[in-house]
């Protein structure tokens, strides 16, 4: 028996050569040669939307809550089938994280719920692209335009994945993405916030240079810098950067790889989904995916635990995802459900998460299909 891991940071091109490029270059702080290559390539992936860099997701979704203006008071739309990063952004500004449930084919955000949960303290509306498909974005802007509301992509395990043709990073006025070493494209740590909306870049910039207008006197365009606004040290250093620019040179073969992987996945349990005995997730109409992640939808959450042990006492490890944040203490005493969400109750305590990552090879991946399908068809 072989242990398989659910994930493992993988180098895929250039990455080493790079950081010792970086350090060859002489400047290791953040915004040098590598940071801007990043941020023209994610850029690039997201229909031409401003790109910066950031150490975190987490730092990406801070950023636009403050873009957001938030204040003590004003509420945040969002799923509560979310890491809690979504929710810390909007409660670190004493603003009310307002969870809304999910939709039963795509777990993510429901825009009806969505819609329903608006009141005439909502600001925003943070739409989370759960396993990497886009949520239904053109709802849910409807809705954002008719309440005069900011439209947040949580893009965390979105790099390119489309709706409609129209890339992730793209579909509201700005989006966070994540380059944890459990995405697709790794830094270990590491993040994106991009723009879609000019009359924002600036203050964005300033946010993440600790709220200071350095960026323009980098450009030239002031002859100091000081503070401004707002802000924090939201930058990555340089070898951040540069190990991102080797894994960002390949995304197009890393996502191709892993669409193959969840190919597979999807072929060995077709027919235990026609027979009802899993779920698995598909795209929806217009959606497409990113391999991110394959999932099992069990029957119930005592058939998931069990799965979950044969699994991992044949050496396979298979998480599950997410704790629901509205029932979470933190969930309970920053924010409020806007009704019942069943669909997030039952999703949370049935899914598990299958090994997904650049170097697993088919045949471990026929092996975690003959692993499952043997528990599965004998319980």
């Amino acid at each position: 028996m072989r242990n398989i891991p659910f994930n493992k940071p993988s180098i895929v091109g250039c990455e080493l050569d790079n950081l010792l490029k970086a350090v060859d270059l002489g400047q290791l702080s953040g915004d040098g040669k590598f940071t801007r290559q990043c941020n023209r390539r994610i850029s690039e992936m997201t229909g031409g939307a401003t790109a910066l860099i950031t150490h975190s997701c987490t730092a990406a979704l801070e950023m636009a809550a403050l873009l957001c203006d938030l204040a003590p008071g004003d509420e945040v739309i969002m799923p509560s089938f979310t890491f809690v990063s979504t929710a810390n952004a909007v409660a670190l500004r004493g603003a009310v994280p307002v969870f809304v449930d999910i939709d039963r084919a795509t777990l993510n955000i429901s825009p009806e719920a969505a819609a329903r949960a608006v009141t005439a303290r909502t600001k925003a509306i943070f739409a989370v692209h759960y396993a990497g498909f886009p949520a239904a974005m053109d709802r849910l802007a409807e809705t954002a335009r008719d309440h005069g509301l900011l439209l947040v992509e949580d893009a965390a395990q979105a790099l390119g994945s489309s709706l409609n043709g129209r890339p992730a990073g793209s579909l509201g006025d700005m989006a966070a993405f994540s380059f944890h070493e459990t995405k697709n494209i790794i830094s270990g740590e590491g993040g994106a916030l991009t723009l879609t909306r000019p009359e924002l870049v600036e203050r964005a910039e300033i946010i993440r240079e600790k709220g200071t207008n350095r960026s323009r006197f980098l450009r030239g365009q002031v002859d100091k810098y000081t503070w401004v606004d707002l802000g924090s040290s939201m930058l990555p250093g340089e070898l951040i950067a540069a190990f991102l620019a080797g894994q960002l040179d390949h995304a197009d073969a890393i996502r191709d790889r892993r669409l193959a992987i969840f190919d597979r996945y999807a072929t060995g349990f077709a027919d235990l989904e026609d027979a009802g005995r899993v779920g698995l997730p598909h795209a929806a109409q217009g959606v497409t995916g990113n391999g991110h992640m394959f999932y099992l939808l069990l029957r119930d959450i005592d058939d998931r635990d069990a799965f979950i042990a044969h699994m991992r006492n044949a050496g396979i490890v298979t998480p599950f995802h997410y704790v629901p944040l509205h029932s979470a203490p933190a969930g309970l005493r920053y924010g409020r459900a806007d009704g019942a969400l069943p669909v997030t109750d039952d999703i949370s305590a049935r899914l598990a998460r299958l090994p997904m990552f650049w170097a697993l090879e088919d045949s471990a991946v026929d092996e975690i299909i003959a692993t499952a399908r043997t528990w599965l068809l004998q319980n």
